[in-house]
């Protein structure tokens, strides 16, 4: 194969090119794996997120896969919890009894199969050797192939999005040798936001927060090229890691016991980044750095390898030997502007043909002496990883090419490879997004130019509203007064009704209306980003007092006050909420015929949203009140979509903002709510999450909606005055609705007013879930769990402000314990101390393994709970729009 042609073969993407890639003995390759791990069903009916994310006894019991069938859902379950042990899994073979030795027949025996990758050793794919079987390991990168495989986009991007909030290596292309294709992973990346520290040459630095398709940078590609007695994603590691803390961002073979070739993930690229965070001593590069990696040796994947040359500053090749062959693909590289250097052991290999064929790529690929590093089993490991990150850095440092994942997904689409975001739902939603976000300067002004029921209007209804229900609880207040209240509501909602939808408006109730599912989940997505897009205008604006705060300064409430609240599609559906309230008191006061109802279809149409895993508003934001015609809407649509599982438990979380209640709920469960300190939006908002038919009977319920406060608990010392009373009124609807309340607290101490006050109206109601009191460590300082007698005195202290509330309540002046106020068992678990979020400091920390693991613990006690009776009893739906009309 000459160089000319495999630049012509390869660079046009024909199928003879692919052909070469994939032996026929390959492609079945693939097929058996995928039957291996349970997953051939899912090649035409793809696996999506709603069928990872639902509950099943699995979700009870930290288990041990026990067959390679098992391998898929384990990853999925761990991945949701951010283990970082989830890429290390073990499966526990139970011996057949009659297999047993007749003097052990009383002892369980196990077998502990441990299994690993090997990064880069090279291997006859001509080769018959044996598949894996249900007795043998699978290799990590293929059950992450087969899995991608098997998924739809959605789920992919869910995949992704957990691996890189654990540090692992991402997936940047997909091989397929069945269908004799590659997959760019564009879609499954876009969702990935990381914020890193920007550092000017001239300046102040600031914290930047981006996608991480969008920002341009240097990118460095590490290749195998025939058989390398170095591994490649060991030395990525090490170049990765700052002094002795090892991150094990690439997978590679000595992370764990055993080892296993790879069957199907040959051909992959991964992508990892390092991000700098402002600290010396942490920060390796003073600029973002891409890091690509390519399992395989190039020979086999020259369209891969071709990719990496045209997007990469440097290529770092490893090989003990430099034959004939892989010196004439090398010549092809001529006239490149990428940068070249070689990894080699040659006492291992053929010294004298390395360096003759290495003279004769000198001048081709432009290298000097100084591009050749020799690394044998005397060097000093150290010392040589710090030279390769000096070459990075020089490298990095001088004019080079920077590129973007969207410039990465352009070259590859120039050489064939199909890029996962150029399908036409996906392109036909991103179209209707452009369209509608086109036209948003500013925030502020197109909400109250565009969405005209909001903003004044409503709060103006929301006020009105409040006094009339206040009226009707006051106790025989005067019937002008609420007849007054009553009239001048309808004049409010008149004077809503008098609006059209706006274009913007109309655009998106299109876009979720339109036919395919598919698309409905793409134009959601897009609205997503293409809005978060808008909030931050390039270049961003300057108020110091946020953007020159250096990383450890940044406080719970350092940004919440600074910045208005996002536009968002919550915003879009709130006015079709306020579309749908208005008609429907014009209707329920005889001025409009039922008849004439123009958005009686809307509670449906978001109903469908929240059904596919979208998190919808309970209370509003920006009012601080429910819209309950809307909500009620939305109820009756779900009990009919739901029928005969319709039995739900409600579980709720509450606390002041920035106590992680929101990534708590996301990681026991897989949900969407909105994290990170005063970006998120400010109501409260709930999620459905399905519980496996096979399970619903044991658990006693066939949904469980989860309620997340958002920022709705402001955590005031004040214990009296409109505000705290609506904080009050708020924490008491969501409690109120709950069968199970997780309380967030920050401090041991710090349980907010409001949520006191809230006990004491419940236990008047004689309606009190099972609470459940979490302390997160936000401060990322260690602290051990508490045993049982350690658990008591925050239970038994004295809930500081119950006495004010209870004043306020006009429920006597006592000061009561904690324990007293939620009913709570002290000798039963009700507080949990769950270690902080990240291992080391952000944004190259990962997930540390004993916050995922409090998590499990903390979701498998909340299920226990549910199932044993000790929540209040599970709720028909009917009985929901009751209690929410009560309350």
């Amino acid at each position: 194969m000459e160089g000319d042609d495999c630049e012509l073969q390869y660079g046009d993407g024909t199928n003879e090119a692919q052909d070469s890639d994939f032996p026929t003995v390959e492609r079945s390759r693939l097929q058996e794996m995928l039957s291996l791990l349970g997953l051939e069903t899912y090649q035409v009916q793809k696996l999506g997120l709603q069928d990872a994310l639902q509950i099943s006894s699995d979700s009870m019991r930290n288990w041990a896969p026990q067959a390679p069938k098992d391998l898929p859902w384990n990853f999925l379950r761990k991945l949701q919890a951010l283990s970082a042990e989830a890429r290390n899994t073990t499966m526990v073979l139970d011996v057949p009894s009659d297999a047993r030795p007749v003097e052990k027949e009383s002892q369980m025996e196990e077998e502990v199969i441990y299994w690993d990758t090997v990064d880069d050793i090279s291997a006859d794919i001509y080769s018959f050797s044996e598949l894996p079987t249900p007795d043998t390991p699978v290799n990590p990168l293929d059950l992450l192939c087969a899995l991608l495989l098997s998924s739809d986009g959605f789920l992919q991007q869910e995949i992704v999005l957990r691996m890189s909030l654990c540090q692992f290596a991402l997936p940047l292309v997909l091989p397929d040798s069945e269908n004799h294709s590659h997959t760019f992973l564009l879609w499954a990346m876009r969702g990935i936001v990381r914020t890193w520290w920007a550092q000017p040459l001239r300046g102040a630095g600031s914290l930047r927060e981006d996608s991480v398709v969008l920002p341009r940078a240097p990118a460095f590609a590490f290749v195998r090229m025939e058989v390398s007695s170095n591994s490649k994603s060991q030395l990525l590691n090490a170049v990765l890691s700052p002094g002795h803390r090892q991150r094990d961002c690439f997978w590679h073979r000595d992370l764990s016991l055993g080892t296993s070739p790879r069957e199907i993930a040959d051909g992959l690229v991964e992508i990892s980044w390092f991000l700098p965070s402002g600290r010396e001593d942490l920060d390796l590069f003073p600029e973002p750095v891409a890091f690509l990696n390519l399992r395989g040796d190039i020979g086999s994947h020259w369209l891969q390898f071709k990719l990496l040359t045209e997007v990469s500053s440097a290529v770092f090749i490893l090989t003990d030997n430099i034959s004939k062959k892989e010196y004439k693909l090398l010549s092809s590289m001529k006239g490149s502007a990428t940068k070249y250097y070689f990894i080699l052991s040659p006492y291992r290999g053929k010294r004298n043909s390395n360096l003759r064929f290495l003279n004769r790529l000198t001048p081709v690929l432009r290298m000097d002496h100084s591009h050749v590093l020799v690394k044998v089993s005397s060097t000093d490991g150290a010392r040589f990883v710090r030279r390769v990150r000096s070459i990075v850095a020089n490298v990095a440092r001088s004019p080079c090419r920077r590129v973007s994942v969207e410039d990465m997904a352009h070259a590859a689409r120039k050489l064939g490879l199909k890029v996962d975001e150029d399908c036409e739902e996906c392109q036909r939603a991103k179209d209707r997004m452009e369209r509608i976000t086109r036209g948003i300067k500013d925030s502020e002004a197109y909400c109250r130019e565009e969405l005209r029921l909001q903003g004044e209007l409503w709060r103006k209804v929301a006020r009105v509203e409040k006094e009339l229900c206040q009226a009707q609880w006051a106790g025989d207040p005067p019937d002008k007064h609420r007849a007054e209240l009553r009239l001048r509501l309808l004049e409010l909602r008149t004077q809503q009704s008098s609006h059209d939808p706006a274009r913007g408006l109309q655009e998106f109730i299109a876009g979720i209306s339109c036919p395919s599912l598919s698309e409905r989940q793409y134009f959601l997505r897009w609205m997503e980003w293409g809005l978060a897009w808008v909030a931050q205008p390039r270049p961003r604006p300057p108020p110091e007092t946020v953007l020159t705060l250096r990383p450890k300064q940044c406080g719970a409430g350092d940004l919440r006050e600074l910045r208005p609240e996002p536009l968002g599609v919550e915003h879009f559906l709130r006015e079709m909420g306020q579309f749908y309230e208005a008609e429907s008191c014009l209707v329920e006061a005889g001025t409009l015929p039922a008849g004439q109802r123009r958005f009686a279809h809307f509670p449906g149409l978001a109903l469908e949203l929240l059904v596919r895993g979208l998190p919808l508003e309970l209370i509003d934001g920006s009012t601080r009140s429910t819209p309950l015609h809307w909500i009620t809407g939305l109820l009756k649509e779900l009990q009919v979509r739901l029928e005969r599982r319709s039995r739900l438990v409600v579980l709720s979380a509450l606390g002041v903002p920035g106590t992680g209640k929101s990534t708590l709920l996301n990681t026991m469960f897989g949900l969407r709510f909105a994290t990170g300190r005063g970006r998120g939006p400010t109501g409260a908002f709930m999620q459905l999450v399905a519980v496996a038919e096979s399970f619903s009977q044991d658990l006693g319920c066939d949904h469980i909606l989860v309620i997340d406060s958002g920022g709705l608990i402001g955590g005031t010392l004040a214990m009296a005055g409109e505000r705290f009373e609506l904080e009050a009124s708020l924490a008491t609807l969501i409690m109120g609705l709950s069968n199970v309340t997780v309380v967030s607290l920050a401090e041991t101490r710090d349980v907010p007013p409001a949520i006191v006050h809230a006990f004491l109206r419940l236990e008047k109601m004689g309606h009190m879930p099972n609470y459940q009191f979490v302390y997160q460590n936000v401060h990322d300082t260690p602290l051990p769990g508490p045993k049982l007698w350690e658990r008591r005195p925050l239970l038994e202290q004295p809930a500081e402000g119950s006495r004010a509330a209870a004043q306020v309540d006009r429920q006597g002046d006592g000061l009561r314990t904690l324990a007293a106020l939620a009913f709570c068992d002290p000798d039963k678990q009700h507080v949990w101390h769950v270690p902080g979020l990240w291992h080391g400091a952000p944004p190259m920390a990962a997930v540390s393994l004993g916050y995922s693991e409090a998590v499990f613990e903390l979701k498998r006690c909340l299920l226990e709970n549910i199932r044993n009776g000790l929540s209040n009893p599970n709720r028909s739906i009917q009985q929901l729009l009751e209690l929410v009309r009560l309350l």
